[in-house]
């Protein structure tokens, strides 16, 4: 994996919740340069690690840094609960 860092889980609600990691700015700004001609409308493609759980979706940018999508399947697996700080590995790109 490219960058390891760690990041509290925030629940954002709309029709249905989503939670996501907010990932710390420096780490952002590395992702961001990394990640160029690889975005699409703004996001990232990652493959991402929590605990022993690997998966892939793509960070949303928001406010000037990125917010990790976390799946439910991947909450469960480890359960992650909200304000929890998790320790999160990624790699840029798709598998």
């Amino acid at each position: 994996m490219d960058f390891r860092f760690a990041g509290g889980v925030i629940e954002w609600r709309g029709p249905a919740p989503f939670y996501f990691v907010a990932i710390p700015e420096e780490e952002s700004e590395d992702i961001k340069f990394a990640a160029k001609g690889m975005e699409y409308w703004g996001q990232v493609p990652v493959v991402a690690l929590i605990g022993e759980t690997e998966f892939t979706t793509a960070l949303f940018p928001k406010d000037g840094r990125y917010l990790l999508p976390v799946k439910d399947v991947v909450r469960r697996a480890e359960q992650v609960q909200v304000d929890e700080v998790v320790t999160v590995a990624l790699r840029v790109g798709r598998r």
